[in-house]
Formats: structure tokens, sequence, C-alpha cells
């Protein structure tokens, strides 16, 4: 087992277990299921664990919080189902660890051996009894490939993996139209055996071919049909096969995964199904002295830092820069923490020629003395995002460790001593794990570069009249439709904050939605002399017999608030209602751990409070007395 281990996939950029692990562990089995229970079960899950560790946590936490309320809970259950062609039992525990270690609970169903088509087709099946949240198809090398050998041609191979790719797409299609769930597809593990080597493509019959071909399929196929893919083929390239295969657990139990890896299986499981519920962190903030570059400013001097071409240490930092720039050019924010001297911490990146990173790449520049888990507060505030959607980047271990005591929710990895192992270590942590990439992602940078302008602006507008007026903001509404699904869906299932009822929707529920000429379903883009902020606000209401309107969902970006937006919206969302018939509104706002911020939000509208119902507090708008709000913002409807 020691040789298993040591080869086995690490989840090294987490701490080692600390030695009183297993106390801790102890007393949270004798502990009564709350929220402070809980936060310590999520903490025990952000180690370094291996598969007898994760079963130890795995099995106490189902025990303690199986039947516990949802309120404890900061996220939303999940109910995985597993497809399976092999044996998956032993996988379990790191499967609820993985989600654990993201504050969500998880229940795994696993469908009989070798019987998930059957248990998917028949609807009075244990599987349909489960109703998944989420499924994840995981089928074998042997299964996949099975009359491959009997190929003789390649035309005839390319026929067998024609047929297999129409029976994944049938699979994935029936899947989602019973359950109305995010499906996942594992790619296959590359585990039979090569039987020409290099050229190994050219034999017609070769399964290890085949499974490459199969994988290369699945990721366009998934993509055209909105699957995630769990991409274990990419993640054993990186580790080596023998980390992840154990052929005598095949033969014995036909398990396809080694037991010392189900941890790290876990782990990329977990990621997928934090990102559906926007889980992922949003901000990356980075050290300067010893982290963007070697050496410190305020010693060595510009001259004397070491960072750029020239040296094996200077190409590593630059290394590190890059990978930050490209984290930012696909939607990460960046920012920066340091003890330093703000002008000093600045100069690098306006005068240094081999700098990467430039000071307008960053969302936040906090320099100063303070403690950086205070300076982390303020980065948090300053962009209106969660503590919980920030990752901590500092070689000094004294500062990770600070802040993982003073701020439990951040994310603080373990980082390698050599720069050059930097981005891989970040790549590999998923922190910034996603399942969907939208234009908007691409823009969102930008966006708090204008929002940085906004606060300066404040700062020196004579008044908040005077500042609001002169943004010359424009509010450009529609429907939700085709061109805007991605990042509506994106925006419902990641916004916590400024959302009245945190109800998460499928990109094929809000599809359904867009046809239905009874719901409401209308996507918001503010527009100012800064730039366009992109798509900023979602609203969902439903028209019932009594001519009114529910409003199912309403969220925006924190973003824009203090801006009007909310008054701008109502005006909109009373034309549109009023357009399908409607001569009320009624506001639902559901508690969470999260949007306390928007508890008085219709109140604060004008609606009238109704008192509490099963399902939040209700409020009413009567349209036919309406006002609409004055604001300092256009409102120009998009023709779809």
């Amino acid at each position: 087992m020691k040789a298993e281990e040591q080869r086995s996939p690490s989840l090294y950029w987490l701490q080692q277990p600390p030695a009183d692990w297993r106390a801790r562990l102890a007393d949270l089995s004798k502990s009564t299921p709350g929220e402070a229970a809980w936060a310590e079960a999520v903490a025990l899950a952000n180690y370094r664990l291996n598969f007898q560790l994760t079963n130890a946590l795995a099995t106490t936490v189902a025990r303690l919080f199986r039947d516990a309320p949802d309120q404890i809970l900061q996220t939303r259950p999940e109910r995985l189902a597993i497809l399976s062609s092999s044996t998956t039992t032993h996988l379990h525990a790191s499967l609820r660890v993985g989600a654990l270690r993201r504050g969500i609970w998880l229940d795994v169903y696993e469908t009989e051996y070798d019987q998930y088509r059957q248990e998917l087709l028949d609807i009075t099946s244990p599987l349909h009894a489960f109703a998944p949240s989420a499924i994840l198809f995981a089928l074998d090398a042997r299964h996949v490939t099975r009359g491959v050998q009997d190929c003789g041609t390649q035309s005839q191979t390319t026929q067998v993996l024609d047929e297999l790719c129409e029976t994944m797409q049938s699979l994935w299609r029936i899947a989602q139209e019973r359950f109305d769930c995010p499906v996942i597809q594992q790619t296959v593990v590359p585990s039979l055996s090569s039987l020409l080597g290099n050229n190994e493509h050219r034999h017609p019959a070769s399964p290890a071919a085949f499974i490459t071909k199969f994988n290369s399929r699945l990721r366009d196929l998934s993509e055209a049909a909105g699957i995630d893919l769990l991409a274990l083929d990419a993640r054993i390239a990186h580790d080596g096969l023998m980390a992840w295969q154990n052929p005598s657990l095949w033969l014995h139990a036909k398990q396809e995964i080694a037991l010392p890896a189900a941890p790290m299986y876990g782990d990329l499981v977990g990621r997928l199904l934090a990102a559906r519920q926007g889980r992922s962190a949003k901000c990356c903030v980075l050290d300067l002295d010893n982290t963007l570059w070697g050496g410190v400013i305020g010693d060595d001097q510009m001259d004397g830092i070491i960072v750029g071409q020239g040296s094996a240490l200077g190409e590593a930092f630059a290394g590190v820069q890059s990978y930050a720039l490209a984290l930012r050019q696909r939607g990460i924010l960046l920012a920066v923490c340091s003890k330093n001297d703000e002008r000093v911490a600045r100069q690098p990146f306006d005068a240094h020629p081999d700098m990467i990173l430039k000071h307008n790449h960053f969302a936040c520049f906090v320099a100063n003395w303070d403690d950086k888990a205070t300076n982390i507060r303020t980065i948090a505030r300053q962009l209106n995002i969660g503590l919980d959607a920030l990752v901590f980047v500092d070689d000094n271990p004294f500062e990770r460790e600070l802040v993982r005591r003073e701020l439990p929710m951040v994310a603080v990895p373990e980082l390698p001593e050599d720069p050059a192992l930097v981005p891989q270590c970040l790549a590999d942590a998923g922190y910034f794990e996603t399942a969907t990439l939208t234009d908007e992602d691409f823009q969102r940078a930008a966006f708090y570069r204008s929002d940085a302008g906004h606060s300066h602006d404040t700062a020196s507008a004579t008044d908040l009249n005077g500042y609001l007026a002169g943004l010359a903001m424009d509010l450009r509404w529609a429907r939700v439709d085709q061109t805007s699904l991605g990042r509506t869906v994106q925006l419902i299932n990641k916004t916590n904050q400024f959302n009245l009822t945190t109800r998460r929707y499928t990109e094929a529920q809000v599809r359904g939605f867009m046809s239905q000429p009874n719901i409401l379903s209308l996507q918001l883009r503010l527009v100012d002399r800064f730039g366009d902020n992109g798509i900023i606000a979602v609203v969902i209401g439903r028209l019932d017999e009594q001519s009114t309107v529910e409003i199912d969902t309403w969220l925006m970006s924190c973003r824009v608030l203090g801006r009007q937006v909310e008054e701008a919206t109502l005006n909109i969302v009373v034309e549109a209602a009023r357009r399908i018939g409607a001569k009320r509104l009624v506001g639902i706002y559901r508690p969470s751990q999260k949007n306390g911020m928007v508890s008085r939000h219709y109140e604060r509208l004008g609606f009238t409070p109704q008192g509490e119902r099963s399902d939040g507090v209700a409020s009413v708008l009567d349209l036919d007395s309406f006002v609409p709000r004055e604001t300092f913002i256009q409102l120009s409807e998009v023709s779809a």
C-alpha cells in the first residue's frame, strides 16, 4: 500500500492533516448537528486526505448530517447518480468528501452492476426513485471497446465508433429529459495496452486507439449537447496511468479506479458540482515579493528584483504572471495584497520592462502595513464579492497560516517552493473550475476596472445625483434569447447576495421559459460612459389566472448597486408584466445564508408586505396605481 500511496494522485495544494485530525474527527462524531459542526466537517475535508481518512470523514458526516435540516447547510444539497459499467462503490466516500470540501452535502446512488441503461429507461427503477440532481456516466474501457477487436478495417472501426457515439447521445437526451439536471460524462480511462506502439492509431482493431478516438469525439459531442466532461484522461496523462489503475483490483472487484486515486476522483467531481452551484472562486489575490517576482522591492529596488528573461528564476516568475494574466483574460479577477509602501509596490507594474502584469490588470490593489487578513477583507468589500470567492496566493507560510486561521472561507493553497511549479499547482487545485464560458466572462475584468473608475469619480463628485446623472447610464432589456441564454444561466447559478430567492435553474429549464408567453424571462444589460457592464440582472416571473405575476427570480450583480438600477429594473418589470395582462406583482423573498442585504428590497420599492408563506415572505404591488420611479437611467428595449 505504501508504494501505491507514493505514486497515487496527491491533493498536494492542501495542507497535510494536523496531528490532532483524528481527535477532531472523534469530537465531531460526538457533537450535535448544527452550523458549527458543519463548518468543522468542511474544515476537516480541506486537508490532504488519503483514502482511509477520506472514508473515515465521510462515514462520520453521513451519520451526523443525513437527517439534518437544510438550514445548517450554506449550499444546495446534491444527489449524484452514477451510471457505470464497473464497480464504483469504493468512490462514494471520496465523492462525498470532494463535495464537502466545497461546502456541499452530497448523497450518492450507484446503479446495479452494468445496469445503467436498464435503470435509466425503466421509470420504476430505483434510479428514478432517487431523483438525482446530477448524473455521472462512467463507462469502463473494456465495456466501451466491446467488438472493436473484430474490426478488420478502419471503416469498420469508424462504424462501431459512430454507433457508440449515437448511443451516448441518446442516453444523454433521456437523462436530461427525465431528470432535468446537469449530466456529467467521464472520459474513458486509457487503461488498455497498445499493440503497435507509437503508431497505434494505424491498427483498426486496437482498443487503445479506439479509446483515444472516442474520448476525442466526446469533447465535441458533449459541447453540442450541453454535457459537462469529467476529463479523466487528461488528468491521467498528467499523473501517469499507474497512479490511477490497479489491474488486480479490476480482476478481483471490477474497480477501474485504484483505491489511492479515489480522493482525487472525488475532488474532480466535486469541482464540477460546485461550479454548477456558482461555488468556484472569482478572484485571485496575489502577494508581490517572491510571489510575482524574486526579491523584495522595498529593499532591492527596481533593478534588484528578479523577473523576465535572462535567468531560469526570472522566467519562472514571468510564468506565474503569465498564468495570472491568462486567468484574468478568461474572467477571473486579480487583486494585490502586499505588505509594502503602496507607491513602491506600484513601481514595477508601471516601469519594469519585463513585467507581464500591468497595474490596470488588477481590479483591486491593496499595499500597506496592515495584516493580510484585514486587507483581504478590504478587497472582498471593494469588489463586492464574498470571502469564499477569493484564492490567496502567497509564498510566505506565515501569511498563509494567518489567513487560514482568520478567514477559513478563503482558499489558501500550499505553494511549491519553486515558482516554476506555481501555475501548475493553481491549475491542479481547481479553484477556478467552470462548466461554461461566455463572452461576459472574457469582459468581466474590464467591467471591474470600470467600477474602479466609478469609485474614483464618486469620491470626487460634489453630490450623488450629479454623479449618477453624469454616468449616462442606459439599461437595455429584452427577453432571454439564445444569445443571452448561457450568461443568464450562469448568473442564476452563481449570484448569491443580491438574489431574492436563490432558486437555481438549468439551461434546459430557462430555455423552456423562453417559449412560454405567460412567463417573463428578462435579461438586463447596463451601459454607461465607462463602457458596457454586460448582463447584470435577470428577472423571471409567472402570470397566473388572477392576473398576478409572481416574481420567481430577481437577481443582480452587486457591481451595480447604488446606481438606481433596482428602481429602473422595477419600471421595466412593471411594463413587461402589463403587456401580458398583469394587474399585480407579487415578490417573494426567501432568506438564505448570504442574501440578507435584500431582505427589505420589495418594501423599499413600494411593495406592501403580505406576510410569510411556505416559500418565503410575500409582498404585493398594485400596477393600476403604480407610478414609474424616477431615475437617472435611460431604459431601452432591445429587439430579439
